[in-house]
Protein backbone atom coordinates (compact mmCIF):
# COMPACT_ATOMS: atom_id res chain seq x y z
CA UNK A 1 0.00 0.00 0.00
CA UNK A 2 1.28 3.20 -1.17
CA UNK A 3 2.38 5.56 1.73
CA UNK A 4 -0.44 8.33 2.46
CA UNK A 5 1.58 11.32 2.18
CA UNK A 6 1.95 10.40 -1.61
CA UNK A 7 -1.93 11.32 -1.78
CA UNK A 8 -1.60 14.40 0.56
CA UNK A 9 1.78 15.93 -1.10
CA UNK A 10 2.17 14.59 -5.36
CA UNK A 11 -0.72 17.08 -5.92
CA UNK A 12 0.83 19.63 -3.55
CA UNK A 13 4.38 19.39 -5.72
CA UNK A 14 2.14 20.08 -8.99
CA UNK A 15 0.46 23.07 -8.35
CA UNK A 16 3.16 24.55 -6.09
CA UNK A 17 4.56 25.80 -9.75
CA UNK A 18 1.50 27.71 -10.70
CA UNK A 19 1.10 31.09 -10.57
CA UNK A 20 -1.55 33.80 -9.38
CA UNK A 21 -1.91 37.44 -8.68
CA UNK A 22 -4.93 37.59 -6.66
CA UNK A 23 -4.39 37.65 -3.03
CA UNK A 24 -7.21 36.40 -0.28
CA UNK A 25 -7.88 36.54 3.14
CA UNK A 26 -8.37 33.14 5.20
CA UNK A 27 -10.05 31.26 7.47
CA UNK A 28 -8.84 30.12 10.85
CA UNK A 29 -6.85 26.63 11.10
CA UNK A 30 -9.59 24.05 13.31
CA UNK A 31 -12.65 26.73 13.09
CA UNK A 32 -14.28 28.03 10.06
CA UNK A 33 -14.27 31.75 8.82
CA UNK A 34 -17.03 33.41 6.44
CA UNK A 35 -13.83 33.80 3.66
CA UNK A 36 -15.01 33.14 0.08
CA UNK A 37 -13.41 33.79 -3.34
CA UNK A 38 -13.71 35.93 -6.21
CA UNK A 39 -16.06 35.04 -8.98
CA UNK A 40 -14.10 32.61 -10.96
CA UNK A 41 -11.42 32.08 -8.87
CA UNK A 42 -9.87 28.73 -7.73
CA UNK A 43 -8.98 27.67 -4.04
CA UNK A 44 -6.63 24.52 -3.65
CA UNK A 45 -5.98 22.97 -0.40
CA UNK A 46 -3.34 19.78 0.60
CA UNK A 47 -3.27 18.91 3.98
CA UNK A 48 -2.92 16.18 6.57
CA UNK A 49 -4.96 15.78 9.86
CA UNK A 50 -3.87 13.54 12.66
CA UNK A 51 -5.46 12.54 16.00
CA UNK A 52 -4.96 10.43 18.74
CA UNK A 53 -7.48 9.04 21.14
CA UNK A 54 -5.85 6.18 23.78
CA UNK A 55 -4.09 3.13 21.93
CA UNK A 56 -5.70 4.47 18.40
CA UNK A 57 -4.60 6.71 15.94
CA UNK A 58 -5.98 7.86 13.29
CA UNK A 59 -4.54 10.00 9.81
CA UNK A 60 -6.42 11.85 7.20
CA UNK A 61 -4.58 13.13 4.05
CA UNK A 62 -7.07 15.24 2.11
CA UNK A 63 -7.27 17.11 -0.75
CA UNK A 64 -9.66 20.32 -1.56
CA UNK A 65 -10.89 22.56 -4.64
CA UNK A 66 -13.31 25.45 -3.89
CA UNK A 67 -14.50 27.63 -6.93
CA UNK A 68 -15.96 31.30 -6.75
CA UNK A 69 -19.66 31.11 -8.48
CA UNK A 70 -19.69 34.58 -7.49
CA UNK A 71 -17.65 37.14 -5.13
CA UNK A 72 -19.85 35.88 -2.38
CA UNK A 73 -20.45 32.42 -3.25
CA UNK A 74 -18.64 29.56 -3.33
CA UNK A 75 -18.87 25.41 -3.82
CA UNK A 76 -16.19 23.07 -3.64
CA UNK A 77 -15.25 19.16 -3.04
CA UNK A 78 -12.61 17.27 -0.76
CA UNK A 79 -11.73 14.02 -1.34
CA UNK A 80 -9.80 12.18 1.53
CA UNK A 81 -7.37 9.59 2.58
CA UNK A 82 -7.31 7.95 5.63
CA UNK A 83 -4.84 5.52 7.70
CA UNK A 84 -5.91 4.26 10.89
CA UNK A 85 -2.76 2.86 12.93
CA UNK A 86 -0.23 1.32 10.76
CA UNK A 87 -2.08 -0.75 8.47
CA UNK A 88 -5.49 0.21 7.68
CA UNK A 89 -5.36 2.43 4.12
CA UNK A 90 -8.79 3.44 2.79
CA UNK A 91 -11.08 6.67 0.76
CA UNK A 92 -12.78 8.51 2.99
CA UNK A 93 -16.14 9.96 2.40
CA UNK A 94 -16.25 12.95 -0.27
CA UNK A 95 -17.72 15.65 0.55
CA UNK A 96 -19.57 18.76 -1.01
CA UNK A 97 -19.83 22.39 0.38
CA UNK A 98 -20.61 25.88 -0.21
CA UNK A 99 -20.69 28.75 1.69
CA UNK A 100 -22.61 32.09 1.12
CA UNK A 101 -21.31 35.20 2.10
CA UNK A 102 -25.00 37.17 2.94
CA UNK A 103 -23.32 40.50 4.88
CA UNK A 104 -19.97 42.22 4.84
CA UNK A 105 -19.14 45.80 6.41
CA UNK A 106 -15.83 47.43 5.52
CA UNK A 107 -14.22 50.25 6.92
CA UNK A 108 -10.29 51.07 6.34
CA UNK A 109 -7.78 48.54 7.22
CA UNK A 110 -10.90 46.37 8.64
CA UNK A 111 -13.58 43.63 6.80
CA UNK A 112 -15.82 41.86 8.41
CA UNK A 113 -18.46 39.97 7.53
CA UNK A 114 -20.83 37.03 8.01
CA UNK A 115 -21.61 33.31 6.64
CA UNK A 116 -23.72 30.54 6.09
CA UNK A 117 -22.62 27.39 4.93
CA UNK A 118 -23.30 23.45 4.54
CA UNK A 119 -22.04 20.30 3.57
CA UNK A 120 -22.37 16.73 2.30
CA UNK A 121 -20.52 13.73 3.48
CA UNK A 122 -21.04 11.37 0.84
CA UNK A 123 -21.76 7.73 1.54
CA UNK A 124 -18.96 6.15 -0.61
CA UNK A 125 -16.26 5.17 1.66
CA UNK A 126 -15.45 4.42 5.24
CA UNK A 127 -16.05 7.70 7.64
CA UNK A 128 -13.44 8.20 10.49
CA UNK A 129 -12.49 5.74 12.78
CA UNK A 130 -13.76 3.32 10.50
CA UNK A 131 -16.85 3.65 10.95
CA UNK A 132 -19.71 2.88 7.85
CA UNK A 133 -22.53 5.17 7.31
CA UNK A 134 -25.84 3.70 6.23
CA UNK A 135 -26.45 7.61 3.89
CA UNK A 136 -24.76 10.74 4.17
CA UNK A 137 -23.94 12.91 7.00
CA UNK A 138 -25.04 16.74 6.14
CA UNK A 139 -23.45 19.62 8.05
CA UNK A 140 -24.58 23.55 8.49
CA UNK A 141 -23.28 26.33 10.06
CA UNK A 142 -22.86 29.88 10.64
CA UNK A 143 -20.07 31.90 10.65
CA UNK A 144 -18.39 35.43 11.33
CA UNK A 145 -15.37 37.37 10.63
CA UNK A 146 -13.33 40.02 11.67
CA UNK A 147 -9.84 40.57 9.95
CA UNK A 148 -7.59 43.73 10.77
CA UNK A 149 -4.42 44.90 9.58
CA UNK A 150 -3.47 43.38 13.69
CA UNK A 151 -6.31 41.78 14.97
CA UNK A 152 -8.34 38.63 14.06
CA UNK A 153 -11.56 37.59 15.21
CA UNK A 154 -13.80 34.28 14.06
CA UNK A 155 -16.99 32.45 15.22
CA UNK A 156 -18.75 29.97 14.09
CA UNK A 157 -21.07 27.30 14.84
CA UNK A 158 -22.02 24.51 13.15
CA UNK A 159 -24.42 21.74 13.66
CA UNK A 160 -23.66 17.86 12.10
CA UNK A 161 -26.15 15.45 11.56
CA UNK A 162 -24.65 11.51 11.27
CA UNK A 163 -26.21 8.92 9.40
CA UNK A 164 -26.65 5.66 11.41
CA UNK A 165 -24.56 3.14 10.57
CA UNK A 166 -24.71 -0.04 8.24
CA UNK A 167 -25.45 -2.08 10.99
CA UNK A 168 -28.07 -0.24 12.42
CA UNK A 169 -26.53 1.63 15.30
CA UNK A 170 -27.28 5.28 15.85
CA UNK A 171 -24.67 7.48 14.90
CA UNK A 172 -24.64 10.87 17.58
CA UNK A 173 -24.85 14.19 16.14
CA UNK A 174 -22.64 17.00 16.97
CA UNK A 175 -22.84 20.45 17.46
CA UNK A 176 -19.16 22.32 16.43
CA UNK A 177 -18.15 26.10 18.49
CA UNK A 178 -15.68 27.68 17.35
CA UNK A 179 -14.21 31.11 18.90
CA UNK A 180 -11.44 32.19 17.95
CA UNK A 181 -8.16 35.51 18.16
CA UNK A 182 -5.18 36.24 16.07
CA UNK A 183 -2.53 38.75 15.71
CA UNK A 184 -0.40 40.19 13.30
CA UNK A 185 2.82 41.34 15.37
CA UNK A 186 4.42 43.19 12.72
CA UNK A 187 2.28 44.78 9.60
CA UNK A 188 3.70 43.18 6.18
CA UNK A 189 2.85 44.47 2.39
CA UNK A 190 1.35 42.25 -0.17
CA UNK A 191 4.89 41.22 -1.65
CA UNK A 192 6.24 40.71 1.81
CA UNK A 193 5.85 37.28 3.82
CA UNK A 194 3.84 37.15 6.88
CA UNK A 195 2.80 35.63 10.09
CA UNK A 196 -0.66 35.36 11.95
CA UNK A 197 -0.54 34.04 15.18
CA UNK A 198 -3.78 32.39 16.56
CA UNK A 199 -5.29 30.97 19.63
CA UNK A 200 -8.67 28.31 18.98
CA UNK A 201 -11.30 27.52 21.87
CA UNK A 202 -12.97 24.33 20.06
CA UNK A 203 -16.19 22.61 20.98
CA UNK A 204 -17.84 19.09 20.37
CA UNK A 205 -21.51 19.07 21.56
CA UNK A 206 -22.15 15.78 21.18
CA UNK A 207 -25.34 14.06 21.53
CA UNK A 208 -25.53 11.40 23.88
CA UNK A 209 -27.02 7.80 22.68
CA UNK A 210 -26.84 4.10 23.47
CA UNK A 211 -25.26 1.76 20.94
CA UNK A 212 -26.69 -1.52 21.56
CA UNK A 213 -28.17 -3.84 24.15
CA UNK A 214 -27.41 -5.89 27.78
CA UNK A 215 -23.38 -6.13 27.95
CA UNK A 216 -22.75 -4.77 24.97
CA UNK A 217 -24.56 -1.34 25.73
CA UNK A 218 -22.50 1.48 25.01
CA UNK A 219 -23.08 4.91 26.23
CA UNK A 220 -21.40 7.69 23.65
CA UNK A 221 -21.83 11.17 23.69
CA UNK A 222 -20.85 14.24 25.88
CA UNK A 223 -19.10 17.69 25.69
CA UNK A 224 -15.48 18.05 25.32
CA UNK A 225 -13.53 21.37 25.06
CA UNK A 226 -9.96 21.88 23.02
CA UNK A 227 -7.66 25.04 23.50
CA UNK A 228 -5.78 25.04 20.34
CA UNK A 229 -2.73 27.12 19.16
CA UNK A 230 -1.95 28.42 15.80
CA UNK A 231 -0.40 29.39 12.96
CA UNK A 232 -0.30 31.15 9.31
CA UNK A 233 1.79 32.12 7.17
CA UNK A 234 1.09 34.09 3.76
CA UNK A 235 3.17 35.10 0.88
CA UNK A 236 1.29 36.52 -2.15
CA UNK A 237 -1.51 33.89 -2.41
CA UNK A 238 0.10 30.67 -1.22
CA UNK A 239 -0.21 29.96 2.51
CA UNK A 240 0.56 27.74 5.64
CA UNK A 241 -1.20 26.37 8.42
CA UNK A 242 -0.85 24.50 11.18
CA UNK A 243 -1.93 24.03 14.70
CA UNK A 244 -2.52 21.48 17.73
CA UNK A 245 -5.67 20.97 19.82
CA UNK A 246 -5.10 19.58 23.17
CA UNK A 247 -7.81 18.80 25.46
CA UNK A 248 -9.12 21.62 28.19
CA UNK A 249 -12.14 19.69 29.29
CA UNK A 250 -14.49 17.00 28.94
CA UNK A 251 -17.68 15.41 30.00
CA UNK A 252 -18.17 12.41 27.73
CA UNK A 253 -19.98 9.45 28.40
CA UNK A 254 -17.98 6.14 29.62
CA UNK A 255 -17.90 4.63 25.91
CA UNK A 256 -17.19 8.17 24.19
CA UNK A 257 -13.52 8.02 22.58
CA UNK A 258 -11.60 10.85 24.65
CA UNK A 259 -8.79 12.71 22.52
CA UNK A 260 -5.19 13.34 23.64
CA UNK A 261 -4.32 15.75 20.42
CA UNK A 262 -5.35 16.36 17.22
CA UNK A 263 -2.83 18.37 14.86
CA UNK A 264 -3.45 19.51 11.66
CA UNK A 265 -0.91 20.92 8.63
CA UNK A 266 -2.25 22.76 5.61
CA UNK A 267 -1.15 24.40 2.40
CA UNK A 268 -3.17 26.52 0.24
CA UNK A 269 -3.38 28.36 -3.20
CA UNK A 270 -5.60 30.79 -4.08
CA UNK A 271 -5.47 31.19 -8.63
Amino acid sequence: MKNIAQYAFLPVLTILFLGAETAAAHDPVFGLGPHTLYKGGVEIHAGGHREKSGDESETEAELQFKYGLTGDWVAGIGIPYVRSGDVDDRWGSTNLSTKYRFWRHDIFGVQESMAVLGKVMLDDGEGLHGVEPDGNDYLVGLTYGYEGRKWYRWASVRHRFNADTTTGAERPNVWLVDLVGGIRLAPTEYHEPDWVWMLELNGELIERVSQGTGSAEKQLGGNQWFLSPGLMWTYRNFAIKAGVQFPLFDDLSQDQEKGDYRALVELEWHL
